[in-house]
């Protein structure tokens, strides 16, 4: 999904940077949909290893003289998944949704990793794009999809009047730490 105008380019999301403070020094990140690394370079700025994934090679590229973080230019809608499942101690996703890959992208995180996940929700073609429903979660959709791999540490969804007017929906979940979980 393009990203849109609803927030400023290089600011990170304070959802973000509020629920990366669960994460360990040093913990590897993955910063999923990162467009042109707002977060990639916050994260690693903050002492954690980063991997920006991103289907937009031009915009990886604005990430090349940022340290700590390393890109991977990827499709991650079609074609083979390039991660194996416990990869990450915690995953980042923000104004992206893509409904076929939640289930592999929740096995990316270890037993007790942290997903930080805020995006647009239904309501949100009121303030302009994104308005396909597609690209849209519904009512309690984050908060009921965490809940089945999970424990659910915050949640909200609702209107937002700043940094620009949008309709979100916004988690931060825990991985349940389970040594029964097969790959």
């Amino acid at each position: 999904m393009p990203s849109h105008s609803h927030f400023s380019g290089q600011t990170p999301s304070q959802w973000v940077t509020r629920f990366s403070a669960l994460c360990a020094p040093g913990a590897e990140i993955l910063d999923f949909a990162s467009g042109a690394g707002r977060h990639a370079r916050w994260l690693a700025g903050h002492g954690f290893s980063v991997l920006a994934a991103d289907r937009d090679q031009a915009a990886l590229a604005e990430l090349a003289d940022a340290q700590g973080v390393h890109t991977l230019c990827t499709d991650l809608e079609k074609g083979p998944w390039p991660w194996v499942a416990d990869s990450f101690d915690a995953v980042v996703v923000t104004r992206y949704l893509f409904r076929p890959r939640l289930a592999e992208l929740a096995a990316l995180l270890r037993p007790g990793g942290v997903l930080i996940y805020e995006t647009f929700m239904l309501g949100n073609e009121r303030f302009g794009k994104p308005s396909n429903p597609d690209f849209l979660l519904r009512p309690d959709e984050l908060f009921d999809w965490a809940r089945s791999w999970g424990r659910v540490l915050a949640f909200e969804q609702g209107e937002l009047t700043a940094p620009a007017p949008a309709m979100i929906q916004r988690i931060c979940a825990v991985r349940a730490d389970t040594s029964s979980r097969v790959p």
